[in-house]
């Protein structure tokens, strides 16, 4: 049970503590933020809701604990590392239960993100170990001009504190891809989970405390985006910032300063259909790439670009596939269970509006309970209509139809966003030649979008983001290169 047995210290009443230096506190505001289940669309937790000054008081103590910790040397870290991640699996039950019942995420998928975040903290540990161990060797005389008087030897150095900030669709899996990197690297973080995520994200950060994590290295910190968001991300304690989520990180980067940014900002991930397509291949794809985990996935498929010539054909595997999929509660591991909240159910319900006033073909009768959506395909969608462009984060899917390649690759390529796409074809020429020409930061040839594994790389273009994800870009971009140069009197040259 959350908040039970070896959780039973971040829990105080019925409210959840915050993290830092080391123990579980609470706020002195003496204000609580609730979260509210998507399900019941009642308030499930309640956590606390932090102030400036604690925040002041948490970098204070990242900024210490950081200088002590740089000097731990690397297995050690990596040690402590793959001792969290023991004890995240081994809790996974209670952590996939507060998945589960904050944002509505199905039971079953709930413990593979638990898992997959233990596995991913300690492959992140294994990695550390092998590249932030290696160095350079440089000699002046490779530069015209110069003699062979100087050796240069660069290493990897940690930035200082680290902002996390993880969106509420992996508040678990989406943290630890940015706390496993910043610790290996020899950093401090600080965590800022989302709130629909919350209780989750402080389970998990729970499992490094029982680790034996030095105080004061890693904090969490809950609390109204107004009252602490932009003074977090202003902060000058603050060294890099890693944030996935919408566009609220576009005004993160505009007010961050001079620090180093890692930012995923969201897609509208096309999927390109070719004639020669495998048509049971590409419905099966697009079914789990647009409607797992209701489409609140920043790799779901989001529009289906297909020929003219087969979209008959694949509209009708399509539809028969999505009468298959189950509605309900996650508790009851449904395909399809609640969007995260009113406000979602409600941006997605004026997509559709705007669809059915512009004349688009619905498979499906558009049906919605509370947060609940039902799986809806919508058919000859045109380039006028809002879900042409917009990502409706819910299980909401159109079919442009298209009469060329580059009809498809100009669709893909006007909009703002440059996450993820994928491309269906037996022809593996076209693939890579369509691949090339779309503006996104993966293709995926023959398969659904996807994140992962965790260790490839993983960035997106244009307003998806800055910077590129995955274990090895993550540690090397919380990390900074450091010289130092040897000056010789007289040169020198290896003799033969």
């Amino acid at each position: 049970m959350a908040g039970t047995g070896v959780f039973s210290d971040i829990l105080d009443g019925d409210v959840y503590k915050y993290y830092a230096d080391g123990e579980w506190k609470k706020s002195s505001s003496g204000k609580t933020v609730a979260i509210i289940n998507p399900s019941t669309r009642k308030t499930q937790y309640k956590v606390q809701a932090c102030t400036q000054e604690e925040v002041n008081k948490v970098m204070e103590s990242a900024k210490t604990a950081q200088k002590s910790w740089a000097k731990t040397p690397l297995w050690k870290r990596a040690e402590l590392l793959h001792k969290a991640a023991a004890i995240l699996k081994e809790h996974k039950a209670p952590i996939a239960e507060c998945l589960v019942k904050e944002i509505a995420k199905p039971a079953k998928d709930a413990i593979t993100e638990v898992v997959r975040s233990g596995d991913l903290i300690s492959y992140t540990a294994e990695e550390g170990v092998r590249i932030l161990g290696e160095g350079k060797f440089l000699v002046s005389d490779s530069f015209p001009g110069n003699q062979r008087t100087k050796y240069c030897l660069t290493s990897k150095i940690p930035l200082g504190v680290i902002l996390a900030i993880p969106p509420f669709n992996y508040p678990v899996n989406l943290a630890v891809s940015k706390i496993a990197p910043a610790l290996i690297a020899g950093n401090s973080l600080v965590l800022k989970p989302p709130t629909q995520g919350a209780v989750s994200a402080l389970h998990m950060v729970h499992c490094f405390h029982l680790a034996g994590f030095p105080k004061g290295l890693i904090s969490c910190v809950t609390g109204k985006g107004s009252e602490i968001g932009d003074f977090l991300t202003m902060h000058p304690g603050v060294n890099c910032i890693s944030f996935t989520g919408g566009d609220t990180g576009i005004t993160i980067s505009k007010k961050a300063g001079m620090i180093p940014l890692q930012m995923e900002l969201g897609g509208k991930d096309a999927c390109i259909v070719l004639e020669d397509a495998d048509l049971d291949l590409v419905a099966a794809n697009i079914i789990k790439g647009g409607f797992s985990y209701s489409g609140q996935r920043c790799t779901a498929v989001k529009v289906v670009l297909v020929t003219e010539s087969v979209a008959d054909v694949l509209v009708e595997k399509l539809k028969a596939k999505v009468v298959k999929l189950t509605v309900g509660a996650p508790e009851d591991d449904c395909d399809i269970t609640p969007v995260v909240s009113e406000s979602s159910a409600n941006f997605i319900e004026g997509l559709v509006k705007d669809a059915k006033e512009k004349g688009a073909t619905f498979c499906q009768e558009y049906k919605r309970d509370g947060n609940l959506i039902w799986p809806l395909l919508l058919d000859n969608v045109r380039p006028d209509m809002r879900i042409a462009w917009e990502e409706p984060f819910g299980p909401v899917l159109p079919v442009i139809r298209i009469n060329s390649i580059e009809e498809g690759i100009h669709h893909c390529n006007a909009s703002n966003f440059g996450l993820q796409g994928c491309v269906f074809t037996k022809d593996v020429n076209k693939a890579i030649l369509i691949s090339d020409a779309m503006e996104t930061g993966t293709v995926q040839i023959n398969s659904a979008p996807a994140r992962g594994p965790d260790h490839f790389p993983f960035q997106g273009l244009k307003d998806s983001g800055i910077g590129s994800q995955g274990v090895t870009n993550s540690i090397n971009m919380m990390t900074k290169i450091k010289s130092t140069v040897i000056n010789l009197p007289t040169p020198s040259y290896t003799m033969g």
